[in-house]
């Protein structure tokens, strides 16, 4: 399904469901007593329905509730395509990863129905919708029959409604890193003083995500050596990544000629550039192998098969420089050194996790444009001059400046 379509359902008839559940929950409301997580819960569900880079960023939150509630269980609900990124990092017990398929609406609607009966059973006794204003996800917390339900209220924000059924309503603040208020959500589930949380801990944007992948030395290895017998002018020095595509969202992407320009100066350094990306990605990869016109200048679109593939080559790497999106924060589960182009969305609220992690921001005035109140739909005409004047040369620099800093060649 189309993302405007998707948009397009969850404003309009999104809004009407969520008032039609608000008065019923509202009805009832006289007949229950204030639910209350006990200290011992036994099944917790956290709803994720965002960009896989979300994922990573939920670390801290995924760990706050490992250690608070030891003996629950953590499910947790996501797009399918989405899914990998979960099991890969261990969030849950596969049995306990639930898939919506947004293919079709059809595949949705019976997902819909499939997983809400299948969280019924367990019980649950908690959920954590942890998205900022979809309506899909507020019902999704609605249906799986959790009585305590958390998640980010507009609180007096116009033309977010999400209805007033999640019973512990947080603000969502523009003003503080999503990992800080994915924190605030798992404090919610203990409070007693929400909206305004006034019980919660002071806490510090996270320095690490508490997420980890774990590679054997010979596996690492192995991997680098088929790179290099597949690509021999990587070999004897250093790599540099570069992620040019703009996924989803293509006024996230710094523009293709700086890139070029990029490429061109690295490669003239005596570095490798490789040129990653999805499928999808081949074509602008060739313009670009094209225009830098280096041997040292490969193109490795659609070379990694996988997310625990892409954390090896990342492993192998000495440097990613890369638009917003989900390889700069893949990256932060690695020790490879990332820079990454923000200008749309803001690295203040979305940034890397972990020291490794350079956020270049050119702070036009117009900048971020995408936000939770304009459903990250932007009034930028296409020319985004917020990252167009990130000029080549002095990411070059940086770059360089960086190289020099990690040592001999991979």
């Amino acid at each position: 399904m189309k993302l405007q379509t998707q948009r397009w359902i969850d404003r309009w008839l999104g809004q009407l469901l969520c008032a039609v559940v608000s008065l019923w929950v509202r009805l009832l409301a006289s007949k229950k007593a204030e639910p209350k997580l006990s200290d011992t819960p036994a099944h917790i569900l956290i709803i994720l329905l965002s960009e896989m880079g979300s994922v990573v960023l939920a670390g801290p939150m995924f760990a706050a509730l490992r250690q608070r509630y030891p003996s629950a269980t953590l499910h947790v609900l996501q797009l399918k395509k989405n899914q990998e990124v979960s099991l890969l990092l261990g969030l849950a017990r596969p049995e306990h990863l639930h898939a919506l398929n947004d293919s079709s609406g059809l595949a949705l609607l019976g997902d819909i129905w499939r997983v809400s009966r299948s969280l019924r059973r367990l019980p649950l006794d908690a959920v954590i919708d942890c998205e900022l204003f979809s309506r899909i996800s507020a019902l999704m917390s609605y249906l799986s029959g959790a009585p305590l339900r958390v998640g980010f209220t507009p609180h007096t924000q116009e033309g977010l409604y999400r209805g007033s059924f999640i019973n512990r309503a947080i603000p969502y603040n523009p003003y503080q890193h999503i990992s800080k208020q994915f924190l605030s959500l798992a404090d919610a589930l203990a409070s007693t003083s929400t909206p305004r949380n006034k019980t919660a801990a002071i806490r510090e944007l996270p320095t690490d995500t508490d997420l980890s992948v774990s590679f054997s030395a010979g596996e690492l290895q192995q991997y680098r050596s088929k790179m290099l017998a597949d690509f021999p002018s990587l070999s004897g020095r250093k790599t540099v990544l570069l992620y040019a595509g703009g996924g989803i969202l293509p006024e996230r992407a710094w523009p293709a000629s700086h890139y070029a320009e990029l490429a061109t100066g690295l490669c003239h350094a005596g570095h490798c550039v490789g040129l990653i990306g999805l499928r999808e990605d081949a074509a602008l990869a060739a313009a670009l192998q094209t225009q830098t016109g280096s041997d040292f200048c490969v193109n490795l679109t659609g070379y990694t098969r996988s997310i625990r593939e892409l954390l090896m080559l990342f492993h192998g790497a000495d440097l990613l420089i890369t638009n917003d999106g989900g390889p700069g924060h893949f990256a932060s589960l690695t020790p490879i050194p990332t820079m990454v182009f923000f200008g749309p969305e803001t690295g203040r609220l979305y940034g890397p996790l972990g020291p490794r992690a350079q956020v270049l921001e050119s702070g036009l005035a117009c900048s971020p444009c995408l936000s939770a109140y304009n459903h990250r739909e932007t009034f930028c005409d296409g020319d985004n001059q917020c990252l167009r004047r990130i000029a080549p040369a002095p990411v070059l620099a940086q770059a360089l400046a960086t190289l020099n800093q990690s040592g001999g060649a991979a």
